[in-house]
């Protein structure tokens, strides 16, 4: 078995427009995708050559107590104040850490993501 890549990582939703909102508005995602499915929807956002999607479907139930996508940014701090000025909730404040700074979030229910910057070495 060899595995090339990974297809998408997908974030479960409750509410289309409330997770629309938070990804698109928020975060600043653009869609690529948007399907209703029987029971549900699925969304996906491109990210450089990978997808996030988010979507309701019965097997998928939000929890942050499972793994989380971290996002790397270009300015960390400003990323922090704007997600402040949003009234993002922080599972984990800001940190430094050896090789980069980073912050839990979580989005509209309650999945947890990562905000992350390398720090630039010398």
């Amino acid at each position: 078995m060899k595995i090339s890549e990974f297809a998408f990582v997908v974030y479960p939703s409750t509410d289309r427009d409330r997770s629309k909102a938070f990804y698109e508005e928020v975060l600043g995602l653009s869609p690529s995708m948007s399907l209703d499915i029987p029971g549900g929807f699925w969304i996906e956002y491109e990210i450089g050559p990978h997808t996030l999607a988010i979507g309701k479907e019965p097997f998928l139930k939000p929890s942050g107590d499972g793994p989380h996508l971290a996002l790397e940014v270009d300015d960390f701090d400003r990323t922090i104040e704007h997600l402040r000025r949003h009234n993002v909730q922080f599972a984990h404040e800001p940190f430094d850490l050896p090789g980069c700074r980073a912050a839990i979030l979580l989005d509209p229910d309650g999945n947890k993501l990562g905000i992350h910057q390398r720090k630039r070495t010398v």
